[in-house]
């Protein structure tokens, strides 16, 4: 459960740092998606480890 908890916070994550900053360049892009990525990958694994009781 944590692992695909965690696959899809990284997902959301990524992809909306990626949108973040689109407006602005690649490379802003590129870090707000590293950055989302790890948020995300945190918040899953996080709800996961709740629901899991």
């Amino acid at each position: 459960m944590k692992r695909l908890f965690g696959v899809i916070g990284s997902t959301l994550g990524s992809s909306f740092g990626w949108w973040l900053g689109s407006g602005v360049g690649v490379m802003t892009s590129f870090m707000l998606s590293m950055l989302g990525l790890g948020a995300g990958l945190w918040l899953g694994v996080r709800i996961a480890r709740h629901y899991e009781g």
